[in-house]
């Protein structure tokens, strides 16, 4: 008994031990990341990874008063959010026919929509440019979002399904006894369960969606509707690089990301873990 007891001590403290150390290596982009955008330029280089001597908010003022940057981070905004909504509704829609059509058509789909998680969506990006072209999308934030939504049908459906399928189908009996149609099962009954598999699909594609720099260096040109990484590539120069203002820049960025997985986390933790332990 006790032999067994100081074996699973061990094991919980080399398992703590791996997270400790992973999470300090995922924490030191960060660290470097948020002290160096309060460092003038030439202290960056003096003690890239120090502490500043004098907290220089100045960076902070001239991203947020450049009103070019708000409105990056308004273009990333709207993009992201209207893509990750019509993910989920398309996704869970697609998922719920998927799980309860049964048959060999229905798994052909099913195998053919998650074959995308393995091709690259990059690797039509001359064919989606005509596309994009073709619908008179060229310039705007809205030829950023059916391309973000194609990007995640892959994934949303292969997590989407399985947690469908895992849904007692007495529920649904139970709705079709009632006299309710398939739409309104969905609505009252499985959506609302949905919801931890909803949040891991969202904060998945979130980080892609809102990091993404290929489709908008391709798509947009217009200053008034770059997304903020595109936008932050002006503070390249052919010469010299504003690293602290670009560092701070990606700073305001990241609060987007780390707020929503902070409101979303439990039920992602939940989505995760849903499936892993049977009764």
């Amino acid at each position: 008994m006790a032999t067994g007891s100081i074996k699973k001590q061990s094991r919980n403290l080399g398992a703590h031990a791996i997270l400790i150390v992973w999470s300090l290596i995922v924490l030191f982009p960060l660290w470097v990341m948020v002290i160096n955008s309060f460092k003038d330029r030439l202290s960056i280089y003096q003690s890239p990874f120090g502490l500043p001597k004098k907290w220089n908010i100045s960076n902070y003022g001239a991203v947020l008063g450049d009103g070019d940057f708000l409105i990056y981070f308004r273009n990333s905004f709207i993009a992201v959010i209207l893509s990750l909504v019509i993910l989920l509704v398309v996704g869970s829609l697609a998922s719920y026919a998927l799980a309860n059509w049964r048959g060999k058509i229905s798994r052909l789909l099913y195998f053919f929509c998650i074959a995308g998680m393995m091709l690259p969506i990059k690797i039509a990006s001359i064919k989606l440019l005509e596309l994009v072209r073709m619908f008179g999308l060229l310039n705007t934030i809205w030829s950023l979002i059916p391309i973000y939504t194609a990007m995640g049908i892959p994934i949303a459906i292969f997590i989407l399904t399985e947690f469908i399928r895992e849904i007692p189908y007495e529920l649904t009996e139970a709705g079709i006894i009632d006299g309710a149609g398939r739409m309104l099962i969905f609505g009252r009954i499985i959506a609302p369960l949905l919801r931890p598999a909803l949040a891991t699909v969202a904060i998945y594609n979130l980080v892609p969606f809102w990091n993404d720099l290929w489709f908008p260096l391709i798509f947009i040109t217009d200053d008034r509707a770059k997304t903020v990484l595109l936008g932050v590539t002006r503070l390249f120069g052919q010469y010299q690089t504003d690293w602290s203002k670009v560092l701070a820049v990606l700073t305001l960025s990241a609060i987007p990301v780390i707020a929503l997985y902070l409101i979303m986390s439990k039920q992602f933790i939940k989505g995760l873990t849903a499936g892993a332990v049977k009764g």
